[in-house]
């Protein structure tokens, strides 16, 4: 491994780089979370293709860009050019990613069939170059601020544009294919993503994007190493488990609007824009929290307030109830937001500590490599779920026992889950929030 002189590194960035880093994760949260929550949606519901093939499909997807999450890490951390080891990938991977994003929701073939093949094409494309741009930018992240006050400031900057994409991208969502078509969505969403990730490059002081040098170690030994720190496998256990949750709650709220409180898809606006609305406020108090109490209390406390939500979705029976219920949701979200990234910064610099080296990108894509199959094992979930309370794909109604599985799901197994995660991180050893 190269080691890194502290002395050598660039002066921190200023405040106003905070602000222009940010707005990229309005992009990359926009693409994410727009894809997550109405992809599946989309060709089961509205194109009526079967849901165990796009279960499939989902897993394919999450199969290869598990792969290349590592891979990509690897090849990041060892780039060596002029504009650093992250930018170049940033700045010719965007425009691609943002034409593969639109192409998902432009199907270009009919029936069943044809559909779940092109389904499949399209999320590969968009999987390969959506890796490729987000995990460079994420890991851009702990090399430009260090120290968690720093740190705190920048990720509420960058969690409440991320935010604002996740509001765009899925609240927004339902007025725009409602009023201008699936397709045209796409469009203007694309065009929002390519915009983000342009202004985020305007953030990056070319000092501080070339400063760390490349990486040296190969990909197997830096596999074996990172799956053998301790901090960096109880993190990221736990964040598995709080974002499967994640997934399962936005996949499944379309579902539960429909059918549990029998509103139009439009009704999705209230109910998953108010998880955000709460979020945004809070992204800056937990913050402050994070500085006070470090990472590793906060994330504890951010994890019972986040389970605390579930169970009400057994229970809410009106629209005002279940965006009541949603609200409250958005408390834990923000702390989510906030400390995930936080937490794998703080593993990152224990490991420069122990072994001289930079190596955000293996860590980031290892840590994309366990966590991405979250949102395919929601989609397992889910269909099983919805296959087994006898849910019929295009049916305008549904038997009451699909409303039943969707409410099992969320209010019963999501805290369950969240369980898992609570013991993962009381057994985070890195404590003392530096």
């Amino acid at each position: 491994m190269t080691a890194l002189d502290p002395a050598a590194r660039a002066a921190p960035p200023p405040p106003a780089s905070h602000r222009s880093y940010g707005a990229g994760n309005l992009g990359v949260q926009l693409l994410a979370q727009t894809f997550a929550t109405y992809a599946t949606f989309f060709y089961v519901d509205h194109l009526g293709v079967d849901p165990a093939l796009i279960g499939v499909a989902m897993v394919v997807h999450g199969v290869l860009s598990a792969v290349l999450n590592p891979l990509f890490g690897h090849l990041s951390d060892r780039t060596r050019s002029r504009w650093g080891r992250r930018v170049p990938y940033i700045a010719f991977g965007m425009a691609p990613l943002a034409a593969a994003f639109v192409l998902v929701w432009f199907p270009l073939v009919s029936g069943p069939a044809a559909l779940f093949w092109y389904f499949l094409a399209v999320v590969l494309a968009f999987d390969v170059l959506f890796v490729l741009v987000a995990l460079n930018y994420s890991a851009l992240f702990p090399e430009l601020f260090t120290g968690i006050g720093a740190r705190a400031t920048a990720s509420s900057w960058r969690q409440m544009f991320g935010i604002v994409g996740m509001v765009a991208g899925v609240a927004a969502a339902p007025l725009l294919y409602g009023g201008l078509g699936w397709g045209a969505m796409g469009a203007v969403l694309g065009l929002v993503v390519l915009g983000s990730l342009a202004l985020s490059l305007r953030g990056i002081p070319p000092a501080n994007a070339a400063s760390a040098p490349p990486a040296t170690v190969k990909l197997l030994p830096a596999i074996r190493y990172t799956l053998a720190n301790r901090a960096f496998v109880t993190y990221v256990a736990g964040s598995f488990f709080l974002q499967l949750t994640v997934a399962v709650l936005q996949a499944s709220l379309p579902f539960f609007t429909k059918y549990a409180l029998r509103e139009p898809d439009s009704a999705n606006t209230a109910v998953l824009g108010a998880i955000f609305a709460t979020a945004i406020p809070l992204v800056y108090v937990w913050a402050r929290v994070t500085r006070g109490l470090g990472p590793r209390r906060t994330v504890l406390a951010v994890v019972v307030v986040y389970a605390a939500a579930f169970p009400f979705f057994l229970v809410a029976g009106t629209t005002a109830a279940t965006v009541a219920v949603t609200a409250f949701m958005g408390f834990g979200v923000a702390g989510i937001l906030m400390l995930l990234e936080i937490l794998l910064a703080e593993v990152i610099d224990d490991d420069e500590r122990r072994t001289g080296a930079r190596r955000e990108g293996m860590y980031f894509g290892m840590n994309g490599f366990i966590v991405k199959w979250s949102s395919s094992l929601q989609a397992v979930v889910l269909g099983a779920v919805l296959s087994a309370s006898g849910y019929v794909a295009g049916a305008a109604t549904q038997p009451d026992t699909v409303v039943t599985g969707v409410r099992v799901l969320l209010g019963v197994a999501c805290p369950l889950v969240l369980a898992l995660a609570l013991a993962c991180f009381l057994l985070y050893p890195l404590r003392t929030g530096r």
